[in-house]
């Protein structure tokens, strides 16, 4: 869903209690607020949405006094996506069943009454600390792609760089690296070292600069 140009980020919220349906929809108007009442609805959403983050309500049908749907569910969801960041809602000074969810793979903890304003900054952290554990693991990703260790080849131009490295190194030649101040030399210089027949040698990087003097 959007607003406008912007692109909201999917929030759901299992909650069972009709009368807090709305006011939940209103408080989370920057987000893509999707409501539902029990176990089977969250699980077809998330796997409509893949939502960053869910609010979940430990008391849902068919026995909503009982908290074992509720732990059944957060069980569910994490086993379908692991990332997702659940927070558990919990009754007024009911911390054995939060602390138990925490056990269990949640994010973070509320109890009730729902104060929208305090649950706003939890549900804004988990999305926060989802986009970084996102950003991570792209990264992760991309380094484990690169066919040299130490240089993260994103492009086909940096890979075209890494097959040239692969094929020079192994050569008794000397190789001149070009670039301006910060664009990876010695990252590539260490990379032609470690895969060179030298590379049990020590590698010694150096730093020059030179300065020209008009005549006197």
């Amino acid at each position: 869903m959007s607003k406008g140009n912007i692109k909201l980020k999917p929030l759901i919220i299992v909650e069972d209690d009709p009368g807090l349906h709305s006011q939940l929809k209103w408080s989370f108007d920057g987000y893509d607020v999707h409501i539902v009442g029990d176990r089977a609805s969250a699980i077809s959403l998330l796997r409509k949405t893949s939502a960053p983050v869910v609010t979940l309500d430990l008391g849902l049908p068919p026995d909503p006094t009982n908290v074992s749907e509720g732990f059944a569910t957060l069980q569910e969801i994490l086993n379908l996506i692991p990332q997702t960041k659940v927070i558990v809602v919990t009754g007024n000074d009911d911390r054995v069943n939060a602390l138990k969810s925490i056990e269990l793979g949640a994010y973070d903890f509320y109890q009730k009454p729902i104060d929208p304003d305090v649950l706003r900054v939890i549900i804004e952290r988990a999305f926060h600390v989802h986009s970084l554990e996102e950003e991570n693991r792209g990264l992760n990703k991309i380094q484990r792609n690169s066919p040299l260790d130490g240089v993260i080849a994103n492009s086909p131009e940096m890979l075209d760089i890494c097959r040239i490295i692969e094929k020079v190194s192994p050569t008794n030649i000397t190789a001149l690296l070009l670039g301006e101040s910060g664009t990876g030399k010695e990252v590539l210089a260490r990379a032609i070292h470690g895969l060179s027949d030298r590379s049990d040698e020590r590698f010694a990087a150096i730093n020059l600069c030179f300065y020209s003097r008009k005549p006197p």
